[in-house]
């Protein structure tokens, strides 16, 4: 029997539609048989497992080709350890094995399926042979780049082999059904196969399912040993010897891929004389470490002899910067975990990016206070070059952070007053005349601004909800799972909701406008 996996949507605020753009032909592992072909250009699907066989005329993804390559990118780094090829070209595919092959079709088309998710596929049809594809319902995401990418890799999880992985409790308590993870910021993290959709760190995870708590499902496992292909070739040997990977020069650099979690890269490099190292290894990310899978440590040895760990407890990437006498040193590169995720999908590419000679900035050490919601930040720098810019960088997750102000490079202070309520996450980007740019740790700073509701709503209802709107608004009301009930249009002013055929209890109602949203829990009687 096919099984159909579905996955919920978990909603966020509306993003602004695009156009279609052309879509350019990307490649993450071009010599690998196994295929998965994002298809963002629209398609006419006619399969017997969907629409009862009626055909399906699907429209482009409405992204633009920054938005597709982003998309493409996430997608790409979560199928990185194995020999697998993504791609957004329709050659590729059609050259690829029937057996080793699955089409996701990324389209805003959703209207011939039943509301209430986001993306649907067949558990295990990647090695059906007969073009079954995956389906991703863009407007059921709002358009958003991460959870469009969450979910195309979550709909191919189930098409090679997985079903969702869960969250209980120390008693065997379900928790959720779609694992939510755990943490705030760059280290918060999330299985692949649960909803990722909210935390930066996403993976391949070994644990237990919605059948218990005992139930464990070993992804990597089922991926490499049910489809045709297993993991990529180790590209460096894990050796400290003449057989390492040399770096040489003043400046060096370097890429990899940890595969597996045994899997471990040596770079060697030589020093004739005593010298500052400086060097910084990173996930592969988009814009820092936004989206990377893999949380690096990196092991230096002198000779054989190891002398330093590094492996930062609150970011995925390693910087050092250090005094070396002569000699031979080896950077053992491996994935790791940390306080949200063990090191079993800590994998993916990485970077290297070095050199030999003494760091213009070593510290930057930002502090800041808060009185109601005016925020305070101060900072110290010790640099051995002039600073040239600085740039106070604001963000409301601690993942994605935006240019606040520019600050004259001979201050060390700021004063902001912000007109948003919770955590504000503060960091200071510096550079110096000589191009070198770092950043300084992140400063969490409370607002207490009380902020009026856009939406008054009636909580405890019989036959209507009561909706009073300061604009215009678009709404969804679920059950207290978060099944799909019922969606529509307010207008300013009063409106009302009709719940009188459904069943008393608790649901949830989405209330959103252009520029945010609210969320309440509706108890009909």
């Amino acid at each position: 029997m096919k099984n159909l996996y579905l996955s919920l949507l978990v909603f966020a605020a509306m993003l602004p539609f695009s156009l279609a753009a052309q879509v350019a032909k990307l490649n993450s592992f071009p010599s690998a048989e196994a295929t998965v072909y994002l298809d963002f250009d629209g398609h006419q699907v006619q399969s017997a497992g969907w629409n009862n066989g009626n055909l399906i005329n699907c429209l482009p993804a409405p992204f633009s080709a920054t938005q597709i390559n982003d998309v493409f990118n996430r997608v790409a780094e979560d199928f990185r350890p194995f020999n697998l090829n993504v791609t957004t070209d329709a050659a590729k595919f059609t050259a690829a094995p029937l057996n080793k092959r699955m089409r996701v079709v990324v389209t805003p088309t959703s209207s011939w399926y039943p509301a209430g998710v986001g993306g649907v596929s067949y558990v295990g049809s990647f090695t059906w042979g007969d073009n079954t594809p995956a389906f991703v319902f863009t407007d059921r995401l709002n358009n958003h780049v991460k959870y469009t990418s969450e979910c195309i890799t979550h709909e191919l999880g189930h098409t090679v082999g997985l079903s969702h992985q869960s969250k209980y409790d120390n008693n065997c308590a379900l928790l959720a059904q779609y694992n939510d993870g755990w943490g705030t910021g760059e280290t918060s993290w999330a299985p692949l196969m649960g909803n990722s959709y909210h935390r930066n760190m996403t993976g391949w995870n070994d644990g237990p399912t919605p059948f218990g708590c005992a139930n464990t499902q070993d992804n990597l496992t089922i991926i490499t040993s049910s489809n045709g292909f297993g993991y990529r070739t180790d590209d460096y040997n894990n050796q400290m010897n003449n057989s390492s990977f040399t770096l040489t020069g003043t400046s060096f650099s370097a890429e990899g891929v940890i595969s597996t979690s045994a899997d471990k890269d040596a770079f060697r490099y030589v020093l004739t004389g005593q010298s500052n190292i400086n060097f910084e290894i990173k996930p592969f990310g988009l814009g820092g470490n936004a989206g990377a899978n893999l949380d690096v440590m990196v092991e230096l040895y002198n000779g054989n002899t190891l002398i330093r760990t590094y492996n930062p407890l609150n970011s995925l990437s390693v910087s050092a910067d250090t005094v070396l006498n002569p000699g031979t040193y080896y950077l053992m590169v491996t994935g790791a975990g940390n306080a949200n995720a063990n090191d079993y999908g800590s994998l993916g590419a990485y970077s290297i990016i070095g050199f030999r000679g003494a760091l213009a900035i070593h510290d930057v050490t930002l502090s800041g206070t808060v009185q109601k919601n005016k925020h305070q930040l101060n900072w110290n720098i010790v640099a051995d070059e002039p600073i040239k810019e600085q740039v106070v960088e604001v963000s409301l997750d601690g993942i994605n952070f935006k240019a606040l102000s520019t600050i004259n490079a001979l201050n060390k202070s700021f004063n902001y007053t912000t007109t948003q309520s919770g955590n504000i996450y503060y960091r200071l980007k510096v550079t110096s005349v000589i191009d070198q740019t770092a950043y300084s740790n992140v400063v969490v700073l409370k607002s207490s601004v009380a902020t009026e509701k856009k939406f008054i709503v009636s909580t405890l209802v019989q036959n209507d909800i009561t909706v009073n709107a300061t604009e215009n608004y678009n709404y969804r009301l679920m059950d207290a799972n978060g099944r799909f009930i019922a969606q529509g249009n307010g207008l300013k002013g009063s409106n009302r909701i009709n719940v009188a055929n459904q069943a008393g209890g608790m649901y949830v109602l989405q209330l959103m406008n252009n520029n945010e949203q609210q969320i309440e829990r509706i108890i009909k009687q």
